[in-house]
Order: C-alpha cells, then sequence, then structure tokens
C-alpha cells in the first residue's frame, strides 16, 4: 500500500518541455546528455544526399526502492529503432538473454560447492558497443538550437533503440573477456568460463547488461570486477 502511495505522488513528464520546467526532471535529462557527450556517442554533422535519419524521443521513469521510497529520477534518450530498414541501418540483431536451464545450473552449482556470488550492473551497457554501420539521427528533442539547424547526428556509438545495439554491446563485451582468458560457451554465448593454473575457476554469465559471478578463484573474481569497471561503468 506505501508503494502504491508513493507512485501516485510522482508525476511523470509527457514531453521534454514538460521535463525542462521541473528541477528534478530537468536534473535527469542533463545527466543522461552528460553520460551521451562523455561517451562521444555522436558527432553533429550534415545529412549525407540519399541518407534518412532515425528519430529520437526522451522517455521518463521514476526508480522505487524496495520500500516503495523514491530512488531517483531517471530520462533515457531512446532511438526509434522501428524506423530502420534491415541491410541499410543495420545487419544482423542478437541479444546477450542467458539461457534460463544455464542459469539455474550454474546458481546449483554455486550453492552446492559454497561458492561467493556477485551481481554486476554495467550502467548505459548499451552506449559501450561500437557500431559497424552508417547511422543518422535526429538532433534530440529540446537541444535543438541556432548551431544545429539543418544538422543531424552522426552515431558512433550504439544507442538504445537501436535494433543493433545489443548486439554492438555483447560484441564490445565480449571481446574484453576473451582478450583476458576467458573462454566463450558454445552451448549458451552468454557463459564465459576462465581456468587457473592452480585448478581453481571462474564463472560469469550475462543476461542482456545483468551479470552474475562466481568460482572458486578469488583473486581472479577481484581481478574480473577491477577489468570490467576500468573498461564499462
Amino acid at each position: 500500500r506505501a508503494f502504491v502511495t508513493q507512485l501516485s505522488h510522482v508525476e511523470i513528464p509527457k514531453s521534454i518541455r514538460d521535463a525542462f520546467q521541473a528541477p528534478e526532471w530537468k536534473a535527469a535529462v542533463l545527466e543522461e546528455m552528460r553520460a551521451l557527450e562523455k561517451n562521444q556517442t555522436w558527432e553533429v554533422t550534415a545529412l549525407p544526399k540519399e541518407k534518412k535519419t532515425v528519430g529520437c524521443k526522451w522517455v521518463f521513469t521514476v526508480k522505487f526502492k524496495s520500500d516503495g521510497s523514491l530512488e531517483r529520477y531517471k530520462a533515457r534518450l531512446v532511438a526509434k529503432g522501428f524506423t530502420q530498414t534491415y541491410g541499410i541501418d543495420y545487419q544482423e540483431t542478437f541479444a546477450p538473454v542467458a539461457k534460463l536451464n544455464t542459469i539455474r545450473v550454474l546458481l546449483s552449482i554455486a550453492a552446492n560447492s559454497d561458492w561467493p556470488l556477485f551481481q554486476l550492473d554495467v550502467k548505459n551497457a548499451f552506449l559501450n558497443g561500437d557500431l559497424e554501420e552508417e547511422v543518422y539521427m535526429d538532433i534530440p528533442p529540446g537541444f535543438d538550437n541556432a548551431y544545429t539547424t539543418n544538422k543531424v547526428c552522426k552515431l558512433r556509438k550504439a544507442l538504445y533503440g537501436l535494433k543493433q545495439s545489443p548486439r554492438a554491446w555483447f560484441d564490445r563485451f565480449t571481446k574484453v573477456l576473451k582478450s583476458d582468458g576467458y573462454y566463450q560457451s558454445q552451448a549458451d554465448h552468454t557463459l564465459f568460463v576462465k581456468h587457473s593454473n592452480d585448478e581453481k575457476i571462474t564463472i560469469l554469465i550475462v543476461y542482456v547488461d545483468d551479470i552474475v559471478l562466481t568460482g572458486d578463484d578469488e583473486a581472479e573474481m577481484s581481478q574480473l570486477k577491477q577489468l570490467l569497471s576500468n573498461e564499462f561503468e
């Protein structure tokens, strides 16, 4: 009841104009733009002839804690991926979703072996993916000005909403793990394993941007968490 009461007190903006009128939502929008700029997600340029842009919009939501109290206001810039054309704006798609049976087996092994379990979450995971295709996007609503007239955003990195974003993120994530000596399971491509010289093991499984890490090699798990922190936020 307390959780539902909290929900009714928060008003979600219907547009970027409404968001800018509320200090807490404006701060959330600016935080998202800072993250996009820090990541060098795009460059502003003129639209080449015979190229079309992908639209974008702001999506607003509120994160609550388990007791129903407010955790934070969240604004996310999302590309309108439904306007993309296969073979032009994107080629292949793939979402790194772990198989449920793999998760069950992994948790069972960890419980029976008394291994520690760590859960990690990558902030703005899809923004870490490198785009192979040439994709142009409209200027984000609320940030168009005299400088951006007749200009568009040429995307360098993947963005939420794009068809290829999950694949681009997972490709980047896989390269990082393989470069550190992990091998990828062929039975479930979201499962990565590393054996140490003293016959210890570290196992990682990824579900889009959520990661479960376990094993009996505590030194390797600590090193891996540091590596992931350096590569991603």
